[in-house]
């Protein structure tokens, strides 16, 4: 499986990927917003667009669908209940569906809500295990609920899906707010050492060609999978004085995720 992740480079800040059957040339197109750039990048490598998966129905990552579409035939895929929110789709997809690409990449779907209710994340199994996750999931950070989703939804698609994937798990989100992101961790968990020491580096680097995280890194680095550390409990509790003592990791991951909403 090849992976070409394409900086957008728009105010949104964007990435696109494009998945390639290396044996074929055949590409999947994930988001692609910026159409130019995906199909100039195909075009310079030899690859044919042949679908494309929108991990959800907003605009910023549906809005190339129809020059990619007129450029190469390409079909469209998304969540099954996304068929009234995303113009000529041509295939639902629900949790456990594969996407294969050419004769050598086969992409499992998550049904992933949160975000929105209808989200899908791509899971790539095997020795380099990847996640596609779109808005569920950014580096060090996790999706606003704002446009038609839910954080109970959210804390549930982490909890009972994201959190239960390999460590070595490589995750491809659909933009670029690390930096942000870190800021917040450590807003949250000042003495976080690792996400300390990553923000000087990540602040200096060229989002064309970014830091790709893994779920283990994740972990250390994303408040939105910290619910049990003691010093982001001891913060959220000046925000929130009821907390109780011994606080659920629901209630710190929505308590967590409305802080961040005005952050």
């Amino acid at each position: 499986m090849i992976v070409e992740q394409i900086w957008t480079a728009n105010n949104y800040r964007n990435f696109n990927y494009l998945i390639v059957c290396p044996q074929t040339g055949e590409a999947l197109a994930v988001d692609p917003l910026d159409h130019e750039k995906c199909l100039a990048a195909a075009k310079a490598k030899g690859w044919t667009i042949t679908q494309i998966l929108n991990t959800h129905e907003h605009r910023d990552h549906t809005g190339g669908n129809d020059a990619v579409v007129a450029a190469t035939r390409a079909k469209v895929l998304a969540h099954a209940n996304a068929k009234d929110k995303i113009a000529g789709m041509d295939r639902g997809l629900k949790a456990g569906d594969v996407i294969k690409i050419g004769k050598t990449v086969e992409l499992e779907c998550l049904d992933t809500p949160g975000h929105t209710m209808a989200h899908i994340c791509l899971r790539a199994h095997g020795d380099h295990p990847a996640l596609f996750c779109g808005d569920t999931l950014f580096n060090a950070g996790a999706g606003n609920c704002h446009n038609g989703g839910h954080p109970n939804e959210l804390f549930g698609t982490f909890a009972n899906q994201l959190n239960k994937l390999p460590e070595n798990t490589l995750i491809y989100p659909g933009h670029d707010y690390i930096v942000n992101n870190l800021g917040f961790t450590l807003d949250r968990e000042p003495d976080n050492a690792k996400a300390k020491a990553l923000l000087p580096s990540v602040q200096q680097q060229d989002p064309g060609k970014p830091l790709v995280t893994t779920l283990a890194m994740e972990r250390e680095i994303n408040t939105f999978f910290r619910l049990t550390s003691p010093s982001v409990i001891k913060r959220l509790r000046e925000a929130f004085p009821d907390l109780p003592d011994q606080p659920d990791p629901k209630t710190v991951f929505i308590k967590l995720r409305e802080l961040r909403n005005k952050w």
